[in-house]
């Protein structure tokens, strides 16, 4: 890793947090081949750390390693090349991230870095863009970007972009992360998966639970996620959130919740959890307001 240099911002780090889908349903397929869904998310308290640093203008970079995931390739690179694109000079940053979040998890991790990058700069750069066309910016790079721009749990709907705010039960999970990486493209390519779920409403959805369309399909492909929804099953009733790999339980508390854990097969990783219905990375934002005397 190259010398770290100058900070951007003060010590403390920009969270970017987890998200369970609550439920996931496939209701449709537009012409472009993007899939219609219907889906509530909800921020998790695991979150990765992103700090970022000084570098000469027109220069971004990544100065920490991500296992698999090229800098160039990177969303949270690609995200802040993006949004200096929208500065009236050519800023430079470098940027550290301290990963906490599954990779392939289907918690958001990539999309939810990308996302804390897009808020954070717009503030270390003084920028003054709106959320909405930050969310804009974001869907360029993900589906999952808008929802963690905008900070509050909602109901999403199209591609993932349409946004209801939801207050929802601040439970205690357990997540579990079985020993495999499911490819999001895979089960979205697959035949077998349900393409045509009826579309449901919010009071539905708070009735019913709803499911996740796409665990019958990463059932079949990756039996260790089939298992470990089984092991989980056995506590609650246990989903899978995104298209995986991770599932998850509800728990009625972080007592039960560390117990259960304290069971857990040891070739898989396992974290007791809380939703949010808004993110940490909100907060920050606000102390970075208050040390800079904006108060927007």
């Amino acid at each position: 890793m190259s010398a770290r240099p100058e900070s951007l911002g003060g010590p403390e780090p920009w969270p970017a947090p987890g998200k369970l889908n609550l439920f996931l349903h496939v209701v449709g397929r537009r012409p472009d081949g993007y899939h219609r869904l219907q889906t509530a998310f909800q921020f998790i308290d695991l979150c990765d750390e992103l700090r970022f640093w000084r570098r000469p203008a027109g220069v971004v970079d990544r100065v920490s390693d991500v296992p698999g995931v090229p800098a160039d390739n990177d969303l949270c690179v690609r995200a802040a090349r993006l949004l200096a694109g929208r500065a009236p000079a050519s800023p430079g940053v470098a940027i550290e991230i301290a990963k906490r979040l599954p990779l392939q998890g289907g918690v958001g991790g990539g999309s939810s870095d990308a996302a804390t990058v897009l808020v954070a700069l717009n503030e270390l750069w003084g920028l003054g863009l709106p959320a909405t066309e930050l969310a804009s910016l974001g869907l360029t790079l993900g589906a999952d970007v808008p929802v963690f721009v905008h900070g509050q749990a909602a109901w999403a709907e199209g591609v993932g972009e349409e946004l209801t705010p939801l207050d929802l039960p601040e439970a205690v999970y357990l997540l579990v992360r079985p020993d495999v990486t499911v490819s999001t493209a895979e089960v979205f390519k697959s035949p077998d998966l349900t393409r045509d779920s009826p579309v449901i409403t919010i009071p539905g959805f708070l009735t019913t639970g709803g499911r996740n369309d796409c665990e019958a399909v990463v059932r079949r492909r990756f039996p260790a996620v089939a298992e470990a929804l089984d092991w989980l099953g056995g506590y609650g009733p246990a989903r899978l959130t995104g298209t995986g790999s991770c599932v998850f339980a509800r728990m009625p508390d972080a007592q039960r919740a560390e117990a259960v854990l304290e069971a857990l097969p040891r070739r898989w990783t396992g974290y007791v959890v809380r939703g949010l219905n808004r993110s940490p990375l909100t907060g920050r934002c606000r102390l970075e307001r208050e040390r800079s005397g904006s108060g927007r």
